[in-house]
């Protein structure tokens, strides 16, 4: 429940209802310690949108507030000040919740399940029905190369097959916000170049992607816009093209020349530059392309105990058709299972027979008496000899003798 102070703030940070996804306004964290004393001020006076269908970076150095502005998007810290929205809710609304994917930088899973039995664990969060979360589970293994390996517990996968079964988790609700923290980390080239595809594909079917990552070449890939932090401040915010396109110098990319043509062309640059500053040598491929297209070429002859490749991206997650959601089904099992609880007269059965009562006291003790040891009672001829010498004792008394 909102506070009239959070109006307030909205009010002045000027939050209006539109098609942002995400709308940070002013926003503030600081940590205290125990006395309530300010320890470290995580985010100093954040603001940005992320738009629906975009791919958007959150970029910045270790402790610059990217990891706390994340927890703040997903309800699990409140900031100190400013106003955080998604889709236009509360970030601690359940109907924000649902419609959310998240894959932390540390993957927490359940060891000792397998990869199918941990897709299903998340969908009954999600209170997915039986088939759909099998068919989903089954695509999701499939997309991220787990298919051949879903028998074998998490615990055993290494740091980039977990990386890619948490991926899987957090697309199993097929959710419209994705906050990937670090998704590549631990994981190949090709395991990158497939999360990369992937995110594409999510912002092509209008998903929108939140993308927090150190490695900037993954970022300039496939982000549209991206705010670089310091600091817990915005040093930067704008579209990659404005963030990286250097104003004071010009790039010309022409097919290969002759010797002749390259020193004419020079003669005639020199003439408006200092010919020192004009630099000529030939374009390269970056690393991950060669990486790729050995792998590739690999792959038709030999075979991998591994993670495979991918195949193409789960069918659900394609799918342009408007998914129910969870909430609704969830409030429709339980009027189904309300509607289908018996009322007071159908609950009254007939009375059973009443069992006896039992006197525990008189049944102790007869177990008492059950355990006690039998004593050995004397012989009857024995206990006459014994009364006849009683008697004699008594008259020789009484006589004198």
């Amino acid at each position: 429940m909102e506070t009239a102070t959070q109006a307030s703030e909205e009010t002045q940070a000027g939050v209006t209802q539109s098609d942002d996804v995400v709308v940070v306004r002013s926003l503030e964290k600081v940590f205290r310690d125990f006395w309530g004393r300010p320890k470290a001020k995580a985010i100093n006076d954040v603001s940005f949108e992320v738009r629906k269908g975009e791919v958007f970076g959150l970029l910045g150095p270790n402790g610059s507030g990217k990891s706390t502005t994340i927890k703040v998007l997903l309800g699990l810290l409140n900031p100190s000040r400013g106003v955080a929205r998604i889709f236009g809710r509360s970030p601690r609304d359940v109907k924000t919740k649902e419609r959310i994917g998240y894959l932390p930088e540390e993957s927490y899973l359940y060891r000792y399940l397998n990869s199918a039995e941990t897709l299903d664990f998340f969908g009954g969060l999600f209170a997915l029905d039986g088939e759909e979360k099998k068919r989903r589970s089954e695509q999701l293994l499939q997309m991220v190369g787990l298919k051949g390996v879903q028998m074998r517990t998490v615990g055993e996968f290494s740091k980039g097959m977990q990386r890619r079964i948490g991926l899987a988790q957090a697309l199993i609700n097929d959710p419209d916000l994705v906050i990937l923290d670090e998704p590549t980390a631990g994981m190949d080239p090709v395991g990158c170049r497939e999360i990369k595809d992937l995110i594409l594909n999510l912002k092509g079917r209008g998903k929108t992607v939140i993308l927090s990552s150190h490695l900037l070449a993954d970022v300039e890939d496939v982000c549209d816009r991206a705010v670089i932090y310091y600091g817990g401040k915005v040093q930067q915010y704008g579209t990659l093209e404005e963030l990286l396109t250097e104003r004071d110098s010009v790039q010309f990319t022409v097919p290969t020349l002759s010797e002749t043509a390259q020193k004419e062309v020079l003669e005639v640059m020199g003439r408006h530059v200092n010919r020192e500053s004009i630099r000529v040598d030939n374009p390269t491929q970056n690393l991950e392309s060669l990486f790729l297209n050995v792998v590739e070429e690999a792959r038709a002859s030999d075979e991998t105990s591994g993670a495979t490749s991918g195949s193409e991206v789960a069918e659900f997650l394609r799918s342009d058709e408007p998914v129910p959601t969870q909430a609704e089904k969830m409030l429709e099992r339980l009027a189904d299972k309300e509607t289908a609880q018996p009322t007071t007269q159908e609950k009254t059965e007939p009375a059973e027979p009443e069992t006896p009562k039992v006197d525990q006291a008189k049944l102790d003790s007869l177990s008492e008496a059950e355990t006690e040891p039998e004593t050995k009672k004397p012989e009857p001829k024995a206990e006459a000899k014994k009364n006849l010498d009683e008697v004699d004792d008594k008259l020789s008394g009484l006589l004198g003798d």
